[in-house]
């Protein structure tokens, strides 16, 4: 049971922030207030006729699958219709609030116009992100629940928003801010409560509970990673540094007249571990999806993936079985029934839900890898009731048991507490620097950049530049990363 014996009192005027590591019950008590996750025991008031009128905005990782879900029934309808067309970002804006005035208002502080006209499944993450933000905001909510809502965002989105909320509440609208980063708490925020072990361990005003001894002692660090040993079998076909894996010429992605990329250029060498960086909208999502086949542009294209060109004869099964892939489309596309112990099978298989049983020593791998990132005494719950960062960790110990060639990592640390952040950096690093597998990872954190490193590729919406040698980052808040080392042709 999560947060017995819970008492607490939202106060007019009071800003919140609820913080705790994953878990810990965070977004459970922001779905009570909210009315979605009903109290076994005890009573939950909402004073005030607006609250009581549903004037309750939200953001939060639930709300993002749940109109994803609704969005791929519609397109079977539409299938078997006929009929219909895909759910554009201004639709789905203007069933919150038709309001042309306010759309504007709100699509002018989050830079939402040029997305309007595009399908809502074709929109990045964090460009979803930015959506659903709107989308809260348009029916002048009386209270506003923010579950990790910088999540996906670019430093300068991350700033654009907390400078908005910012003005929310000096206009008067109060905010519950469910965040993983204590940095993230803006100055405006009044309160605070900590969740520890499924209990609230403290609550009060801001100044009382943010002390730095306070932090220190709630921000324990979690077990560090053993001595990495990993269970990383040698590749079944030796390969040599320099060997290709993924080759791209002059490559275009457009939907309508939006284009994504354009003139795109890029080597990716066995032995080369890349970060690929860039602005929400500048195709970050797009070239991953090339790569892991999801995206039939591919085929009219010039890319190749080990050697091979895509589109002429591969089996695509046989090139997934040399990748492994963590990102938030898959988290929100993965709904199957089952426990995390067959999540993690799963991954042997490249299936989204367990059609087959693995061998046994695919199931001592399993464990081990579990047992790596602190899942084992987890691997028998449902994985549909774990927390957003727990999910996150089963899908990185499913990627990595099928010792895949390739790991593409977007946004691996997005939900993730910093004991959990700190374990998976591990980990990453152990993998970049001491076994066979690439890495091509996709971060909007300077801090997340990873030493093993060394190759970077930026996307902008203009131009892109492919760069080597150590990331040198600029001062925290920078909206990008940059290098001083030399440029080359792609």
């Amino acid at each position: 049971m999560l947060l017995p014996g819970t008492s607490w009192k939202i106060r007019n005027g009071e800003n919140w922030a609820i913080l705790g590591p994953n878990g810990s019950g965070k977004s459970a008590l922001a779905g009570a207030v909210r009315g979605d996750v009903p109290p076994v025991r005890g009573k939950l008031t909402r004073h005030g006729p607006e609250v009581e009128g549903r004037r309750i905005g939200s953001v939060s990782f639930e709300l993002q699958e749940e109109l994803l879900v609704r969005e791929e029934r519609r397109e079977e309808a539409r299938y078997f219709s006929g009929r219909g067309h895909d759910l554009t970002a201004g639709e789905l804006l203007r069933e919150n609030d038709g309001n042309p005035a306010a759309l504007n208002r709100v699509a002018d502080t989050l830079d939402l116009h040029p997305l309007l006209d595009r399908s809502f499944r074709a929109l990045s993450n964090g460009e979803v992100r930015k959506l659903l933000i709107a989308r809260a905001l348009l029916p002048s909510p009386k209270l506003l629940i923010l579950d990790d809502p910088f999540a996906g965002l670019d430093a300068g989105s991350r700033r654009s928003l907390a400078a908005t909320v910012t003005r929310l509440m000096e206009e008067g609208t109060q905010i519950l801010l469910v965040a993983q980063r204590p940095e993230e708490v803006m100055p405006g925020i009044s309160h605070v409560l900590l969740i520890r072990n499924g209990r609230v361990a403290l609550a009060g005003r801001r100044e009382a509970v943010l002390t730095p001894a306070r932090m220190r002692l709630f921000e324990a660090k979690g077990k560090s990673l053993p001595e990495l040993r990993l269970p990383l079998p040698d590749a079944v076909k030796p390969r040599l540094p320099g060997d290709p894996v993924v080759e791209m010429r002059n490559v275009r992605v457009a939907y309508g007249e939006a284009v994504i990329l354009d003139g795109l250029n890029w080597n990716v060498r066995h032995g080369e571990n890349w970060a690929v960086v860039g602005p929400n909208g500048s195709g970050k999502s797009t070239l991953l999806s090339l790569i892991t086949g999801d995206n039939l542009q591919v085929y009219a294209n010039q890319v190749s993936l080990f050697g091979k060109k895509r589109g002429e004869g591969e089996c695509i099964w046989t090139i997934r079985q040399k990748i492994g892939v963590v990102s938030p489309e898959l988290q929100l596309r993965y709904r199957k029934p089952g426990s995390v112990r067959e999540v993690v099978f799963s991954g042997f298989f490249d299936s989204i839900g367990l059609y087959r049983r693995p061998d046994t020593e695919q199931e001592k791998l399993a464990e081990r890898w579990l047992n790596i990132l602190g899942m084992r005494d987890k691997a028998d719950r449902p994985f549909s009731r774990l927390s957003y960062g727990e999910k996150r960790l089963a899908l990185i110990v499913r990627a990595m048991v099928k010792s895949p060639e390739l790991l593409i990592l977007d946004e691996p640390c997005q939900g993730l507490d910093g004991a959990n952040r700190e374990r998976v950096l591990a980990l990453m690093e152990g993998i970049g620097k001491g076994t066979e597998t690439d890495l091509i990872y996709v971060t909007h954190r300077e801090e997340e950049l990873i030493p093993c490193i060394h190759h970077v590729l930026r996307l902008e919406k203009t131009q892109r530049t492919v760069t080597k040698g150590n990331p040198v980052l600029e001062s925290p808040g920078s909206d990008d990363f940059r290098e001083d080392s030399r440029q080359e042709d792609g």
